[in-house]
């Protein structure tokens, strides 16, 4: 028996669960541009407790820069987490978190949640996350922020990229330059990206469109938007490139084969989680 049979054993021995999810789940093509098929297709508005249907993946905007993702075989993960989700009884199975400003990150996490990430290290050094969690992987390419007095820390902030279901799920976190040949190559293709569109506290709109362009993912969602006049800003300025789907709900379903075959931004109105009463 070879050393990778008899550690497959082992593992299967210890946590056969762990095996099924490694060998069932789909693989995406973030280092691979795919194209995709034509139709997007919204499935009905669902409480955040509803399962999620196979083959799918429900994104909810929570508020600011934080979003629950939700696979059909029950993890949840938070990003940007502050700590706060709603009046729910959430324990999410992974957070992730960035400390450009203290609404994107908490520093004391509810213990129960398994993996809590952070998206920088120490000073300068930048953070390498690769969290494989069967049905979901979680990996991350740090890039720089702005730090106080007008200086620079080197890594301090990082894009999470969500892999589920054969998509590529992307958030850009508190962006605050252009990504380098290097590190968009690290993100791969991304299917659905969350953007900061605030147009000043990150960065500005021109600069953040071209960062979508150049990433050419199908769905964009906008986020860390302070007022409608901001959001309408970044929705005039890519207009000519992408559709607008203005959404009357805090979520979406979405699986691969129902990509749009036209980028398409569309418009979520955030919502802080809720039990089902």
């Amino acid at each position: 028996m070879n050393r990778f049979a008899a550690c497959l054993l082992t593992l299967s021995l210890l946590n056969p669960a762990a095996v099924f999810a490694q060998e069932t789940r789909r693989p995406s093509h973030c280092i691979a541009i795919a194209d995709a098929a034509p139709g997007l297709e919204y499935l009905h508005r669902a409480s955040w407790q509803e399962p999620v249907p196979d083959y799918s993946v429900r994104i909810s905007y929570i508020a600011h820069a934080s979003f629950l993702i939700q696979t059909p075989g029950g993890l949840n993960a938070v990003t940007d987490f502050t700590g706060f989700v709603g009046n729910a009884t959430l324990i999410p199975d992974v957070v992730t978190m960035n400390h450009a400003h203290d609404t994107h990150w908490t520093a004391n996490p509810d213990p129960a949640i398994a993996h809590a990430l952070p998206g920088w290290g120490p000073f300068g050094e930048g953070i390498e996350h690769h969290l494989d969690l069967g049905e979901m992987l979680v990996r991350n390419v740090s890039t720089d922020i702005r730090s106080q007095f007008g200086g620079r820390e080197d890594n301090g902030n990082s894009i999470f990229v969500f892999e589920v279901e054969g998509l590529c799920i992307g958030h850009l976190g508190h962006l605050h330059q252009e990504p380098n040949d290097q590190q968009y190559a690290a993100l791969g293709r991304l299917d659905v990206v969350m953007v900061p569109v605030d147009g000043g506290y990150t960065m500005d709109v021109a600069a953040m469109i071209r960062v979508i362009e150049r990433l050419r993912s199908s769905i964009v969602i906008p986020m860390h938007w302070f007022s409608g006049n901001a959001l309408d800003y970044f929705l005039t300025g890519v207009s000519d490139v992408f559709a607008i789907d203005r959404r009357d709900s805090n979520s979406l379903e979405v699986s691969l084969r129902d990509l749009p075959s036209r980028p398409t931004v569309v418009v979520l109105r955030p919502a802080w989680l809720r039990d089902r009463e």
